[in-house]
């Protein structure tokens, strides 16, 4: 089977749902308006690629590459970055929805969140050193054996960080975020 090779190419008001993307590797490729919700894209290589206001909803990520990939202002929803192929994964999510979006067991440090609504997301056994939750709403986000070294929560909110079960060394938090720390300990901070 052949697989196609895309380079600098402009992509807009797809609907990738109805028509996938031939299997193969895009390169610095731009994807604005595009609607991926439901589709697939198995085997897929991204790199430096840009999602801009797209929609990625259920997407099948299994063996996709996503290398100095940029969202912005995306829907994903329900996203398993885990499937993705892992080698050297790098990703930027800038104003996006990454809703019940599961990074089990990733290592992906130096990950940019900003401006985005990253609720009941996973990050169970993920490795997010020095990584940056700018300005972010992480209701219900899970961090349970999550590698936070450096990781900067400064302005975001409604985060619940267990210390004894991540690894919060250099972690960086806002006084008034301090109550997302002891959340377990059902105590009230005034």
């Amino acid at each position: 089977m052949n697989r196609v090779f895309s380079e600098d190419t402009n992509y807009e008001n797809k609907n990738l749902h109805d028509t996938p993307l031939e299997i193969g590797e895009y390169e610095n490729c731009t994807f604005k308006n595009c609607d991926f919700s439901d589709s697939t894209v198995s085997g897929i290589n991204f790199l430096d690629c840009e999602f801009q206001e797209c929609n990625l909803s259920l997407t099948n990520l299994h063996n996709t590459s996503l290398r100095g990939i940029i969202f912005k202002n995306c829907k994903l929803l329900g996203l398993h970055f885990e499937d993705c192929n892992d080698l050297m994964i790098t990703l930027t999510f800038i104003g996006c929805s990454l809703d019940l979006c599961s990074f089990n067991n990733l290592k992906i440090t130096k990950t940019v969140f900003e401006n985005s609504k990253v609720t009941e997301a996973d990050f169970t056994e993920t490795d997010l050193r020095t990584s940056t939750f700018q300005n972010c709403d992480l209701s219900r986000t899970i961090f349970k054996n999550t590698n936070l070294e450096g990781v900067d929560f400064r302005t975001s909110f409604n985060y619940s960080v267990d210390p004894e079960s991540n690894r919060i060394t250099k972690a960086k938090f806002s006084l008034s975020g301090i109550a997302g720390l002891l959340d377990k300990y059902d105590i009230e901070i005034e």
